[in-house]
């Protein structure tokens, strides 16, 4: 198990893993038969002495046990095989350990070419490179919602050879070798790792900022509207002349499995050198699962190792530069009036935690959870709980992985974690804000991607004034009822759909007009100029607004949308096209047509004769619903439909809100 290396051979190895500037490749033979040129590997542990030998424990966090007794050497290579696996029940395809071997190297942070030849078949083998989880590196995963970031830097494998481009972190390198099936001998025969430089950044190619976090800085698609991330919003705020800004983010993420999923590892190899990466993790890291193998969660212990020991190293070794966001605060749903905002980390101080490392390793730190708290406090409970995600029925076709949205919060809560656009441009402004603060106090980093601001933003920051940047945002939609709706209102201010009047308000209390209401509904479902022209003009009843609503319908859509079909009442389990086990609840899904029949509403008859076969039509169409008995973070129907009440601005901004979604592609980003 030990044999002694010869002094000549001992001194070549050493060469190569002391020389700061050896680019060469390094090859280890485990076979008998000598191979000229690479070093001769034996069933041995590993040395530091000599960079290089088998463990007992992989550098995983945490760490897994593997076998170092049952090698052997056959004259093909090293091999292993065993008659017992582990996995914990219920929890099998993230906490299992087939056991197996796992060779190390000694190896300094930066980028690295792995080629891996088996002795066993790739149906009996699993190879891993530390800790890493093989299974999601796979080619076809995208790393963003909308599947416009694909991952470049997949695992291939051809016949018994394993390939991987690999960012390396640590001083060493595992090399895992894991049997898919008992009593199956796995082996290793050769292993080559070669350097790879940092990449400079070719002629005309623009410097890059990369974001990097879970659901709350991720880009979402449409039929998850309107939950939206920072990240997805904040590349509005910089000048596309000067500097990319692609976001990488994803729900269910932190600092492990983004690494484990080579989320991290496929952002470095694609960046290059100056390169800013910005992240933010700390909602995920606190899942109690932290002593399972692909887990999301770590201890604050762990979640210190993988900063220090995982992300800084790989950056900085790639020649990019960090930049640490602490996580904001989550927003209790169910606040009292009057009730103060508090930072929500208390268990697991994850931002106290990076504030001070990045204090300790000269990492540049944008202290969004202190922000977020002072923001919401000063926001008021009202208008807080309007912009995280507090659905009621009848607010948007979109789904969440327990179903859709339609008839209110499938969770029946409301989620203090998420947020919609309207909170997610502010919290980009307060990062922005941060960045300039931080420097004009001196930072360099801050200062270097503060320049890149498009020049209304730098004057936004100075003036502390951003009507200019974000003129959707109404003065009367700021605070109290009027807030109920905001996110509808400044998506369609956005749009052009609705106006501010001369004093900048919406007037989301008054009754809405016909005519504004059918211009509004023209642009957000692009019908012609010439459509709905039967409907006179005055205040809108409910029963006109219906029937508009199945009008507008009828002309923009020859079959249902995928919002009432494919989300419909499904949840993605496994097996599924679109599962990820990162993002699955295990919850039922919840569907989007009306949950009341039209025969249960007991008003019906109020409605006009010329509306009826329009309302009842729209109705089951899932594109108006009843407004009565209705509550935000709960899935419930109403039963009266109130056929001739008045539609004040903002309940015509929701519906309208609704259309418009409805009119998206489902999977496409929402970025408009």
């Amino acid at each position: 198990m030990h044999p002694d290396i010869a002094p000549r051979t001992l001194f070549a190895i050493l060469l190569v893993f002391t020389s700061v500037q050896a680019q060469a490749a390094l090859r280890f033979n485990f076979s008998s038969q000598a191979q000229p040129g690479a070093i001769q590997a034996t069933p041995r542990l590993f040395d530091a002495a000599t960079g290089f030998g088998f463990v007992e424990r992989t550098g995983a966090l945490p760490a897994r046990p593997v076998h170092v007794g049952a090698l052997r050497g056959d004259g093909k290579g090293v091999e292993i095989s065993e008659p017992v696996f582990e996995a914990a029940k219920g929890f099998e395809k993230d906490h299992y350990n087939n056991f197996g071997m796992a060779f190390r190297v000694k190896a300094a942070p930066g980028a690295y070419a792995i080629r891996v030849r088996t002795t066993s078949s790739v149906d009996d083998t699993t190879v891993a490179v530390t800790g890493m989880q093989s299974s999601r590196l796979a080619p076809g995963v995208f790393w963003d919602a909308a599947s416009l970031l694909p991952n470049r830097t997949t695992v291939t494998t051809q016949g018994r050879e394993w390939s991987f481009r690999y960012v390396n972190g640590r001083d060493f390198l595992d090399i895992e070798i894991e049997p898919k099936r008992v009593n199956t001998p796995v082996g290793i025969e050769e292993i080559v790792i070669t350097p790879i430089a940092p990449q400079p950044r070719p002629a005309g190619v623009l410097p890059a900022i990369y974001t990097l976090g879970d659901s709350t800085v991720k880009s979402y698609t449409f039929d998850e509207a309107p939950m939206s991330g920072w990240g997805q919003v904040v590349d509005k705020l910089f000048d596309p002349a000067r500097v990319r800004v692609l976001n990488y983010s994803m729900g269910g993420r932190s600092f492990r499995n983004a690494y484990a999923e080579g989320r991290l590892n496929d952002l470095l190899l694609a960046g290059h050198i100056g390169d800013v990466v910005m992240i933010q993790f700390g909602h995920n890291d606190e899942s109690e699962d932290e002593m399972r193998r692909f887990g999301r969660g770590s201890t604050e212990a762990m979640y210190e190792s993988f900063i220090t020991d995982f992300y800084l190293p790989a950056i900085r070794a790639r020649g990019m530069v960090p930049v640490f966001v602490t996580p904001m605060s989550r927003v209790n749903g169910n606040p009292k009036a009057g009730d103060a905002y508090v930072n929500s980390f208390k268990k697991r101080k994850f931002p106290e935690l990076m504030k001070k490392l990045g204090a300790a390793h000269g990492v540049t730190v944008v202290d969004l959870n202190a922000r977020s708290v002072e923001f919401y406090n000063a926001n008021g409970v009202a208008a807080t709980t309007a912009m995280v995600m507090a659905i009621e029925a009848g607010e948007t076709p979109g789904k969440t992985n327990d179903g859709s949205y339609a008839n209110g919060h499938p969770a029946n809560k409301i989620d203090g974690t998420h947020f919609r656009e309207s909170m997610s441009k502010q919290y980009a402004r307060i990062v922005a804000t941060e960045l300039a603060r931080l420097a004009q106090h001196g930072d360099k980093t801050a200062a270097g991607v503060a320049a890149q601001f498009k020049p209304e933003v730098k004057t936004a920051i100075a003036a502390a004034d951003w009507s200019a940047v974000h003129p959707e945002i109404a003065r009367d939609i700021l605070g109290g009822d009027n807030a109920y709706y905001r996110d509808q209102i400044e998506k369609l201010l956005q749009l052009g759909a609705l106006r501010k009047d001369a004093q900048g308000n919406v007037r989301p209390q008054e009754t809405m007009q016909a005519h504004e209401f059918i211009g509004a509904l023209r642009t957000v479902m692009k019908l012609p100029a010439s459509s709905l022209t039967q409907y006179a003009d005055g205040p809108l009843s409910r029963e006109a607004m219906a029937a508009m609503l199945a009008d507008a319908y009828a002309l923009a859509f020859s079959a249902p949308p995928k919002y009432m079909t494919d989300y419909n009442g499904k949840t993605v389990v496994p097996g599924a096209p679109g599962y990820d086990p990162n993002l699955d609840t295990g919850a039922q899904g919840a569907m989007y047509f009306p949950l009341l029949g039209w025969q249960r509403l007991r008003d019906t008859g109020a409605v006009s004769p010329r509306y009826a076969a329009k309302v009842k039509s729209a109705y089951e169409l899932g594109l108006f619903r009843s407004e009565a008995g209705i509550a935000r973070g709960r899935m419930v129907n109403g039963d009266l439909l109130e056929p001739q009440a008045l539609v004040t601005r903002a309940k015509a901004a929701k519906a309208l809100y609704f259309m418009w979604v409805l009119a998206q592609p489902p999977k496409a980003e929402n970025d408009k």
